[in-house]
């Protein structure tokens, strides 16, 4: 009886953290805010949600799994920034999108970018750029990979 309700047990815990979601922002004045109450550097997400291949081989092989749940709500603020081509998007979050992917110099997606925000003396907020990286089929390594931009905040 006790191995069927530690069995049990098991099954329902993994269940639960299939189930748990991660806060993507998708506005940057929000997540910058969430970034400075936390002292958490964010991670910015460029992805073509709707037509991105690439974006959506990253999803699976990294951004969905349980190790990237767990290192993402210790270590970062994620703000999804999409280029949708299919899906309608606000206009605001449109223009936002374009200008940080200029800011960053995206050239392909899925692009990830570590950045730490820094607040002047005017209280205007400046990104500074920890490093980048793109798509990995290993969350292990990708998870490494992003430390060593942590590592630099």
């Amino acid at each position: 009886m006790k191995k069927i309700i530690l069995v049990f047990t098991f099954l329902i815990s993994g269940f639960l953290t299939q189930a748990q979601e991660l806060n993507w922002y998708t506005d940057m004045s929000k997540a910058t805010e969430a970034s400075l109450n936390e002292n958490k550097p964010m991670m910015l997400f460029f992805t073509g949600s709707d037509w991105c291949g690439w974006c959506t081989k990253l999803q699976k092989d990294v951004l969905k799994k349980d190790e990237f749940f767990i290192w993402a709500t210790n270590n970062v603020i994620l703000v999804e920034l999409d280029f949708p081509k299919r899906t309608p998007q606000d206009e605001a979050i449109k223009l936002q999108n374009q200008k940080l992917m200029q800011n960053f110099s995206v050239q392909g997606f899925p692009t990830c970018w570590f950045v730490n925000p820094i607040k002047g003396d005017n209280n205007k907020v400046n990104l500074q750029g920890l490093g980048s990286l793109g798509y990995d089929k290993s969350a292990t390594n990708w998870i490494t990979n992003a430390n060593a931009f942590l590592a630099k905040k």
